[in-house]
């Protein structure tokens, strides 16, 4: 990210911190019980679904049609603020691990909507709905586990006047959902610290910013490569250091080859100063050595990595002009020396390949039947999600099961990030700056952010058979202080993106970090 200049916490209480009031104590009673949910598509009205609202406001929850599989839906909808749980109670299970899948749609807003699996034995679980844009549905899951052979399948609003959400096709089956990927990209964390800064994590405790991050969850760390950086960052040596960090404390390591000296996108895919005169042979001697060198130290110092990305944000290619797309050979071979040195060093590391623009199913398309055709090893696709640039969740979520299904592939959102405020701090204008940018339903709040983050963990999880795997926030840490900017060779370049750091402009964890205890 940055050149191109332009958990789920399940448990009820921790989920009651970031969606609001919560429903307490329902009652699981049910005029339907049996080992499998009825009417799920609602077709056949309400039958087999139970109401309850504490405020004898049954009618806000109804079907209507307008489904998303069939001619039917449930809606929740009042023209006074209501709340409201439409409800089903089974009994007779197998104990286990079961998932509840729901397509919805919501206008947002809502103190409160979400699906739950209550009553099971266990903790609740819940997965909240998120602002859907023009009448696009969206999949969501959540899985509990079950002892004792019951569990309630619950759909939930508590809403203002006039806000709505609706759900069909309900889905109950054994298994179990998770995100084995919840990420950060810490690459500039040591910049950052060596020109100051702080960081404090929610009670206001200063400390270790890796180390507040791994404790709200964070189980993954993401580090970038350049070859020879102006500034010294983001090289061998400084990626070497923030591994063993990393895995001193528990934590994986994604390493993003950039096979530049200094940010590669898709707008530019620049060669090192070392490499600028060798043609497409050398190149993929350099591209090998390279790759092959910065993997195997890691090796030698015991932070063996666990993934590896072969360019980062490549939909134009790497290494211009040999590397573009417009010669798809010569991509092909050199992407392909990149991932033969991994898995040299490592047969265990992991090859992502790695796209900006999340929610551009065709251009994903076009760019991995390429990659396929030319026979270029793979283990995982990687995607850049930002709502405010990349398209709707319901587009991410389209390319994300389609690529899954298509290439047999994991897929993982490689980066992401949402602004916590519109203020700026330290006098760069940020990338997302007014308004204007933002995504409907997301304010530039710590509260909108934290939403954000969640729902496009929530659109990952729920990639069918398990292909999800995770997320992983673009710069976290990266807060604005002086002499940390974007430029390596220009330290007084500024922070154009502070504002969508996890941590508020005097240090403090923001909300966003609980997302990363998403299980």
């Amino acid at each position: 990210m940055y050149g191109t200049t332009h958990t789920r916490a399940k448990a009820a209480g921790a989920v009651a911190a970031l969606s609001g009031l919560v429903f307490a104590a329902l009652p699981a009673q049910a005029a339907h019980a049996a080992t499998a949910p009825v009417n799920t598509g609602f077709e056949s009205g309400a039958a087999g679904w139970s109401t309850y609202s504490a405020g004898g406001q049954n009618a806000a929850s109804f079907t209507e049609a307008g489904g998303h599989g069939g001619s039917t839906r449930l809606s929740h909808w009042s023209a006074s603020a209501y709340k409201v749980e439409t409800y089903q109670y089974l009994s007779g299970l197998t104990d286990g691990t079961y998932t509840l899948s729901a397509w919805v749609r919501s206008g947002g807003g809502q103190r409160s909507a979400y699906l739950a699996l209550r009553n099971c034995g266990s903790a609740e679980q819940r997965t909240d709905l998120p602002p859907t844009a023009n009448g696009e549905w969206i999949r969501l899951v959540t899985s509990v586990k079950v002892t004792g052979g019951a569990c309630t399948i619950s759909l939930n609003s508590d809403a203002h006047a006039g806000q709505w959400a609706n759900f069909d096709d309900i889905t109950f089956t054994p298994g179990s959902t998770g995100l084995s990927v919840r990420g950060g990209d810490l690459s500039t964390l040591p910049k950052n610290e060596e020109h100051g800064a702080t960081y404090r994590n929610a009670g206001g405790t200063g400390g270790d910013a890796m180390g507040i991050l791994r404790s709200s969850g964070m189980n993954y760390v993401r580090l970038k490569v350049w070859v020879n950086p102006a500034d010294g960052y983001n090289d061998k040596a400084r990626v070497l250091a923030m591994a063993k960090r990393a895995k001193a404390l528990g934590m994986k390591t994604l390493i993003d080859f950039h096979y530049s000296d200094a940010w590669a996108d898709p707008g530019k895919q620049n060669k090192p100063a070392a490499w600028a005169g060798h043609g497409y042979t050398q190149l993929r001697t350099d591209v090998y050595n390279h790759t092959y060198d910065v993997l195997n130290a890691l090796k030698a110092q015991g932070t063996t990595a666990d993934m590896v990305q072969i360019g980062n944000e490549i939909n134009g290619g790497m290494l211009w002009p040999e590397g573009s797309t417009a010669n798809w050979s010569q991509l092909a071979g050199l992407i392909t020396s990149g991932a033969n040195a991994a898995k040299a060093v490592s047969s265990g590391t992991k090859v992502a390949l790695h796209l900006a623009e999340g929610g551009d199913n065709a251009g994903t398309r076009w760019w991995f039947d390429n990659a396929v055709a030319q026979k270029v090893p793979f283990d995982v696709i990687a995607l850049s999600y930002y709502g405010y640039w990349h398209g709707s969740l319901s587009e991410l979520q389209t390319n994300l099961d389609d690529a899954a299904s298509r290439y047999g592939k994991p897929v993982l959102v490689a980066e992401t990030a949402y602004a916590h405020t519109l203020a700026d701090d330290d006098g760069l204008e940020n990338n997302v700056a007014t308004a204007s940018q933002l995504v409907a339903g997301y304010p530039a709040t710590p509260a909108g952010q934290a939403a954000n983050l969640r729902d496009v963990m929530n659109v990952v999880e729920a990639v069918p058979n398990g292909r999800g795997l995770g997320a992983v926030y673009w710069e976290p840490a990266w807060t604005a202080v002086t002499g940390s900017g974007w430029d390596p060779a220009d330290p007084a370049s500024g922070n154009a993106w502070e504002n969508q750091a996890v941590f508020d402009y005097d240090g403090k964890l923001l909300p966003a970090a609980a997302w990363f205890s998403h299980r």
